[in-house]
């Protein structure tokens, strides 16, 4: 009697076990057929063993891609697939695949920075506030476009006129304590030495008035008249306008 209640024991064992086994099975397979559908693909064949499924029936291109949902479902231990199955390329077919593009056909971006020049910052020096400085500036100006006149007068040429207006423009961003003054030279000629004189004065003079026409106030611009008395080599270069501070 005892064997005999001991096989009816382990029968009724395993028919609850087959059963409870049995019941998993249905639901895992019930919820990856639901994911699959969720996620749009066709509802091939799933079955299980335990916790193992097994697919089949599906489309060689979305084999792997069924696999993989089936294998995400909670209580899938383990799946595979039954059947063909396209590989997916790798990583490395792509990046070339699009580093031929790239080498077929450059980006206008790369033309664009190979056309233009990089951008160049300039800056501008500002300007100086010592006497030496200010006179420095001046000698510059005047060394690089002086300031002329009309043969035998005291009229400026356009050039010579331009070159004191800019003159008087940078003098006036100087030091307001700053005075200017205007020194007129001719070269000898044949009205003597008061011709010259005259003639040196109105030129000097000629140049303060534009000097305090373009920014300098009347009190800090005086003029003098030289003539022919400081000649520098006896010719053009002593026909000249100096412009000191003082």
């Amino acid at each position: 009697m005892v064997p005999v209640a001991v096989l009816v024991t382990a029968l009724l064992a395993g028919v609850a076990t087959w059963t409870r086994s049995g019941s998993m099975e249905r639901d895992l397979a019930a919820r990856a057929q639901t994911a699959l559908f969720q996620a749009g693909l066709p509802t091939g064949d799933v079955r299980f063993d335990g916790r193992d499924a097994t697919l089949s029936g599906f489309p060689p291109t979305l084999a792997l891609r069924a696999l993989e949902i089936v294998q995400n479902v909670d209580g899938v231990r383990a799946a595979k697939v039954n059947g063909d199955v396209t590989p997916v390329a790798p990583s490395g077919s792509a990046t070339a695949t699009a580093t031929a593009t790239t080498t077929t056909s450059p980006p206008a971006e790369t033309t664009t920075t190979s056309s233009s020049p990089p951008p160049t910052t300039s800056t501008t020096a500002p300007p100086p506030t010592d006497k030496a400085g200010v006179q420095a500036e001046i000698d510059r100006m005047l060394t690089e476009t002086p300031i002329a006149f009309v043969p035998d007068s005291a009229q400026l040429t356009p050039d010579g006129e331009q070159a004191a207006r800019s003159i008087a423009i940078a003098l006036a961003k100087a030091p307001d304590g700053f005075r200017y003054r205007v020194t007129g030279h001719v070269a000898r000629g044949p009205g003597g030495e008061n011709a010259a004189l005259r003639l040196s004065q109105a030129r000097a003079r000629a140049v303060a008035r534009i000097l305090t026409a373009n920014g300098l106030a009347v009190r800090r611009v005086t003029y003098r008249g030289l003539g022919d008395t400081r000649p520098v080599t006896g010719g053009e270069e002593d026909r000249r306008v100096e412009i000191t501070v003082v």
